[in-house]
């Protein structure tokens, strides 16, 4: 199996084609439309994708602006999985990491959190004041923040939510990102586990704000010419792109070359707290000319590749560009939803499951029609409102991993199981470096070095051991034989004591 990166692109009707939308999956070096799913119009932060992993199949969630619905959708089939009727139309959604929750917001500030699996809602509550426009997990999914219109940021704790102790009380927030004073349009959340990581929001006050969720301060503020309505930020967190309604990107480098003439290390940007203020502008034409990407139209969607060396934008007018992250230059562009709004874009590997593209064993062997060997992941209909009864049965449909299946008395592999020879050729492939590509030789070659170097470091330990066992019953004799020293120069002075006397 070579391993393929991909574009999820969810359109939405536009002023021009008020036509429904749909969400596509398009090659990334090509732009070719590998499939496409209809009968969905979600709107900017309304679409969520839990992928195709643990030998089940990932699904999509598409909540639509116009009504109290939630279109499900999975990879094996283009068509329509399931309609899921809400307590109310949503204005985002997400969907954890792990594939397990689904939260959701409202344009009158409540937000929902359903397990998919059972469809039991653990908790709806008044998290702001106005509507809430976006929502973010971070990457272990324990926690989930909330960016609304009214300019706050609130962090919840995921474990807190799903509580059954705490269900007749209101949530609190782990804490509340309040600086920025207009509302609030997007968030990204950096890597590590929480609270370990950083946050990005993005606000139409012009500004973008870079947080610190374990220590709950402000690291840094970043000031724009132009109100910002999206960002995109490198999975190694070197730099975001920041762009306007008005069709421009800026790039923010995060790091700097430190001015020492003596070295050339690099310095991170920013960290002095509230006070610092880091203004972006266009006045310097050649500084302008390297950080900035003029689209021309208005920006929709934004997301960086998985290699972290594309930018890929989507506009208003159903364009979806492809920039080169290094010289800011257009690659391609995918023209297929002229017309259109691009409202979500991602990145993501191709899932084994694609409809037309079913490739469920990695390895070569049975040609038979495999599709029932990965079955979809559960999702059922949402509850309308909590259910204490429904909590204390519940009831989830769990798939145990599958074991290999006898054929013909020979052992066919699970769709999962990934040769390491394989795997090495595939990772060559997808992330090529400068030096030498792994092989199973310099593997093999390496593995003998180390097995040699623990055979020399015991041999080191076993001499250690014997230094220190013979120092020990050196110093032991020579304390023994001084006490019995003392102990004779002591019997020997009663004695002299009592022929005195």
């Amino acid at each position: 199996m070579q391993l393929q990166e991909l574009v999820l692109c969810a359109t939405t009707p536009s002023l021009s084609n008020p036509g429904p939308g749909s969400i596509a999956l398009h090659d990334i070096q090509t732009g070719a439309t590998l499939a496409s799913f209809k009968q969905t119009s979600a709107g900017p932060h309304c679409t969520a994708v839990a992928h195709t992993r643990d030998g089940q199949g990932g699904f999509m969630l598409a909540a639509q602006p116009d009504k109290s619905i939630m279109n499900v959708y999975n990879f094996q089939k283009d068509q329509l999985a399931l309609k899921i009727v809400l307590p109310e139309k949503l204005s985002c959604i997400a969907v954890d990491p792990r594939g397990e929750f689904c939260a959701a917001g409202t344009s009158q500030g409540r937000l929902y959190i359903w397990e998919i699996a059972s469809g039991i809602m653990y908790n709806a509550w008044d998290a702001h004041y106005r509507q809430v426009g976006v929502l973010r997990f971070t990457q272990d999914s324990a926690a989930l923040l909330s960016g609304s219109e009214d300019s706050a940021v609130n962090v919840w704790s995921v474990s807190r939510l799903l509580d059954d102790s705490t269900q007749n009380e209101l949530p609190a927030p782990y804490t509340t990102l309040s600086d920025h004073t207009l509302p609030i349009t997007d968030v990204v959340v950096g890597a590590g586990a929480f609270p370990r990581c950083r946050v990005l929001t993005a606000s139409v006050d012009h500004s973008v704000k870079v947080w610190d969720l374990e220590s709950k301060s402000l690291l840094t503020t970043f000031h724009f010419p132009r109100p910002v309505s999206t960002l995109a930020w490198d999975s190694t967190e070197r730099l975001f792109f920041s762009a306007s309604p008005d069709g421009f990107i800026h790039q923010v480098n995060l790091f700097r070359q430190r001015d020492d003439k003596l070295s050339r290390t690099m310095e991170a940007v920013g960290g002095a707290g509230s006070t610092d203020v880091i203004r972006i502008t266009d006045e310097d034409q050649q500084a302008a000319r390297k950080r900035l990407i003029a689209v021309d139209q208005p920006v929709m969607s934004m997301t960086i590749s998985l290699t972290s060396s594309l930018l890929l934008v989507g506009t208003a007018s159903g364009l979806v560009h492809s920039y080169d992250i290094a010289s800011h230059q257009l690659l391609r562009t995918i023209s297929t939803h002229k017309g259109l709004s691009i409202a979500h874009l991602q990145t993501m590997l191709k899932p084994p499951d694609l409809v037309g593209h079913v490739s469920l064993s990695l390895s070569a062997g049975n040609p038979a029609d495999s599709r029932d060997t990965i079955p979809v992941r559960t999702v059922a209909p949402f509850q309308r409102m909590r259910d204490p009864k429904m909590r204390e049965a519940h009831e989830v449909a769990v798939m145990l991993p599958p074991s290999l299946t006898w054929v013909l008395q020979k052992p066919v592999p699970a769709f999962f199981d990934y040769p390491v020879d394989e795997l090495l050729r595939d990772h060559a492939s997808f992330v090529p470096t400068s030096g030498v590509q792994p092989s199973g030789v310099s593997l093999q070659t390496r593995v003998s070095e180390l097995e040699s170097e623990v055979v020399r470091l015991r041999e080191q330990l076993g001499r250690a051991k014997s230094i220190n066992d013979t120092m020990w019953e050196t110093v032991v004799q020579r304390v023994v034989a001084e006490s019995r020293e003392k102990a004779q120069e002591g019997e020997e002075m009663d004695r002299q004591k009592r022929a005195r006397v």
